[in-house]
């Protein structure tokens, strides 16, 4: 594995009003040594991938609370599709059905995490997910 840290966006897509979890997630993301970046409240598809280009990140985290990932998401993978950024982990979780949570998955997400997924997890499923990734490219 490389030396660099792993740069991971978190982000809140659409029109939640909440993101102490989002919070919470990237303050232990940052804890387990990456570095992250965290887009605030109410970003658009279009500026979630703006600023995944622009911070030359590893991991999309998308955080959901609103009933809307069914439609959001997608939107936030193609606007990463169109800008090269296929290659970038791209995971998330919130209010989540797991048949959605299927769904989704087998549109091109990574695992995504449910209410009351312990917060340590997510930061070793990412490492392990971008350990294996890179392994690939070197």
């Amino acid at each position: 594995m490389t030396d660099r840290k792993i740069r991971v966006l978190v982000a809140k897509p659409g029109l939640d009003g909440h993101d102490r979890g989002a919070k919470t997630v990237a303050s232990v993301l940052r804890d387990s040594g990456m570095e992250v970046i965290y887009t605030g409240l109410h970003q658009t598809p279009e500026m979630i991938a703006e600023v995944a280009v622009q911070e030359d990140v590893d991991v999309v985290g998308l955080s959901i609370l609103s009933g809307a990932h069914m439609e959001l998401f997608p939107r936030v993978r193609e606007e990463l599709k169109k800008r090269g950024l296929d290659h970038v982990l791209l995971t998330g979780g919130g209010i989540i059905p797991g048949e959605d949570m299927e769904k989704l998955e087998s549109q091109g997400f990574a695992k995504l995490f449910g209410p009351g997924t312990r917060t340590d997890a997510i930061a070793e499923y990412i490492k392990t997910e971008m350990k294996r990734r890179w392994a690939h490219t070197s």
